[in-house]
């Protein structure tokens, strides 16, 4: 396996442990896999910047846990951030009852 390909699978790792610790509610498993200028931005929601404002958003009230989570995109740009997730952009779609669900 070549090192490009060895990157991929670490970034992958990384997001899957964040996912796995957002599924358990284990915050500091998720904060392990941040950067510490992490960039959050919910779209049409809010947009924070830091672990601290991260924690903070994760324990607040209003945070509904476990969350169902789906990566859509994960882009890598070389091994310039140690692995960790720098940056986390989402997209709240709201379920609602139909023939479907």
């Amino acid at each position: 396996m070549g090192n490009g390909f060895e990157l991929m699978f670490r970034y992958q790792q990384t997001v899957e442990t964040c996912l796995d610790g957002f599924r358990k509610n284990d915050q500091a498993q998720i904060l392990s896999c941040l950067t510490d200028d992490i960039e959050w931005a919910v779209f049409g929601a809010f947009h924070l910047t830091g672990k601290e404002a991260y924690d903070a958003a994760i324990e607040g009230p209003g945070f509904i846990s476990p969350p169902r989570l789906e990566v859509v995109r994960m882009v890598e740009e070389g091994d310039v951030r140690d692995g960790k997730i720098c940056e986390r952009r989402a997209w709240v779609i709201e379920l609602k009852e139909n023939d479907h669900r």
